[in-house]
């Protein structure tokens, strides 16, 4: 995949867990880490990479967790439990230049309001994507989040 994309294309992986996991993204090429939990190893070892790492936290103990140990972004998971108000909480505590990201419950129809809690990076999942769906179908939802972020946050130019 990394090969057939503009290199300004930041390829990764989710749910990494283990060091091992992060040394076989490494091989394939990906610069992207995201997990669902904060593991100082494997943390440790996306950094040795030089590798964008996006951890899991769901609490202020776990995002300045995560702070300290180098990530790059925070992704507050589940989002839909903490909702936008939960996340806005918890970003005016945190340092102003943490990237925050949502996911976990997260559609297409949160964007605007996640955006005015400080979020500008989304996981979207089954909102997306389920099993079964035809391509067209994950074509027409993809558009769709597409025009709601350009709605939110402006095209790209």
């Amino acid at each position: 995949i990394v090969q057939a994309l503009p290199a300004t294309a930041l390829v990764g992986a989710g749910t990494v867990l283990t060091a091992a996991d992060v040394d076989g993204l490494n091989k394939a090429g990906g610069r992207l880490l995201v997990s669902p939990n904060i593991d100082a190893e494997v943390m440790g070892r996306a950094m040795h990479y030089g590798m964008v790492t996006m951890p899991g936290v769901f609490t202020p103990t776990e995002a300045f967790q995560a702070i300290r140990l180098g990530a790059s972004a925070l992704k507050f998971f589940p989002a839909s439990v903490l909702g936008a108000a939960g996340i806005a909480a918890m970003r005016a505590v945190l340092p102003a230049e943490t990237l925050v990201g949502a996911v976990g419950g997260v559609s297409e129809k949160d964007f605007a309001g996640y955006k005015a809690a400080g979020v500008s990076v989304f996981g979207l999942g089954s909102s997306l994507f389920k099993p079964g769906m035809s391509v067209d179908e994950v074509a027409v939802r993809a558009r769709a989040a597409t025009v709601a972020w350009d709605a939110a946050f402006g095209a790209a130019p």
